[in-house]
């Protein structure tokens, strides 16, 4: 069993019959008493994030996660179907592993998923990159760099002036900033 010096970010612990997701760790020092390793962590299951305080020390339950690059067929209610790179198995996967970066997701998409020891999707990522067309493009108001405009799926965003309807942008799905024109 591992020890509160174990800890790191992006790892998964179980805690009182739930599984969460590390998002950051503060190593405490106190003038007077033992340290603290405060855990910020997210619930895989709900994606409710808290806080979490262990001793330094103190034994804790550190799940081994397997990583696979799975494509993205069809949505099918509030699932994905995937297909395993690999092994060309198919697999529900619950949307809402993804968070708010789902709404950039395409078919044919590669997405890398991670499962636990009972190969149960823990959670995805997404490309860093997506590429969408502009749907919606406002006029440019001189002396300003942005305007407003919006992609495929609905998304809104600031682009460049030169942009206009049609155009494909490369965006950052992480921030949803636009990156650059696609010829």
């Amino acid at each position: 069993m591992a020890t509160t010096s174990d800890i790191s970010k992006g790892a998964f612990l179980r805690h009182e019959n739930e599984l969460v997701q590390v998002l950051d760790y503060d190593h405490i020092t106190p003038g007077k008493g033992n340290a603290i390793y405060s855990v910020k962590c997210r619930n895989v299951e709900t994606g409710k994030q808290s806080e979490i305080r262990f001793r330094s020390g103190e034994k804790i339950d550190i799940i081994r996660v397997e990583e696979h690059d799975m494509q993205y067929l069809f949505t099918e209610g509030d699932f994905l179907v995937c297909m395993n790179q690999e092994t060309y198995d198919q697999i529900h996967i619950p949307k809402i592993i993804f968070g708010d970066s789902i709404k950039f997701l395409q078919e044919g998409m590669i997405l890398t998923i991670r499962f636990d020891e009972n190969e149960k999707p823990l959670n995805g990522n997404l490309p860093k990159y997506a590429e969408l067309l502009v749907t919606y493009a406002e006029d440019g108001v001189k002396g300003k760099l942005l305007k407003p405009a919006e992609v495929e799926g609905g998304i809104k965003l600031q682009v460049p002036l030169f942009v206009s309807i049609g155009d494909k942008l490369k965006i950052n799905i992480e921030n949803c900033e636009y990156v650059e024109r696609v010829k």
